[in-house]
């Protein structure tokens, strides 16, 4: 992949969106959509991003039982995304339906520990260990599994690299050294998840948000 860089488009607005991804589609790889873009704007806003000719990521993060997934995974087969997010918390007989179910040139890749979240959440939550120790268990499921890879933070990126040489790795709450975390809070250097073995680096804000999102795309890959 010559371009790692996925732009983050969560705007409410579909001709904003599209807008944005025409300014910057000279210095990103791809476009996720994530949730509130897709309860926003369906399948049509979808199509309407595709035509500027870029991989699609839809971060869905489905997660329910196996049967109801995988029907959710053929109902955006006409989608053609290059990769689907699911929740590897869902357990192995869910990602192993939800690969089933995807299409043939779709990676469908499971999220670990959100980066919104750090141990004391996850504490709270009930989970035992690190974030870091739950990332590598879940990484394990999702590779038993059948699953293209996971999504986790730059922080444990390169252990999960270690163990599943040939993975497909995305890294959200990517941000650059002079920005503003907001609520990330396992958050790394775009240059940082990279060489740690980051596949695909997620950025919203950052870009999404500058008074230049196409400088801030140059820039932010100028990095990399």
């Amino acid at each position: 992949m010559s371009n790692p860089i996925y732009l983050a488009v969560d705007l409410p607005d579909l001709a904003r969106a599209t807008a944005l991804v025409q300014q910057v589609r000279g210095h990103i790889g791809g476009v996720k959509l994530g949730l509130e873009f897709f309860c926003a704007h369906g399948h049509h806003g979808v199509h309407e991003i595709a035509k500027l000719g870029l991989p699609i990521f839809l971060d869905l993060k489905l997660h329910d039982i196996p049967n109801t997934v995988a029907a959710a995974m053929q109902a955006i087969h006409v989608l053609e995304p290059a990769i689907v997010t699911i929740h590897a918390a869902g357990g192995r007989a869910m990602m192993e339906d939800a690969k089933a179910a995807a299409g043939a040139h779709t990676r469908v890749v499971a999220v670990t520990m959100l980066t919104s979240l750090d141990d004391t959440d996850i504490a709270r939550i009930g989970y035992s260990g690190t974030a870091h120790d739950n990332v590598l268990r879940l990484a394990d499921l999702a590779h038993q599994a059948g699953l293209d890879g996971i999504v986790c933070s730059g922080q444990e990126v390169g252990a999960v690299r270690q163990q599943w040489r040939d993975g497909f790795f995305v890294v959200p709450g990517v941000r650059p050294a002079s920005a503003v975390l907001g609520d990330q809070k396992r958050a790394v250097t775009p240059r940082q998840a990279r060489d740690a073995g980051a596949s695909v680096l997620v950025i919203g804000r950052p870009i999404a948000r500058a008074e230049n999102p196409d400088q801030a795309a140059r820039d932010i890959m100028a990095t990399l």
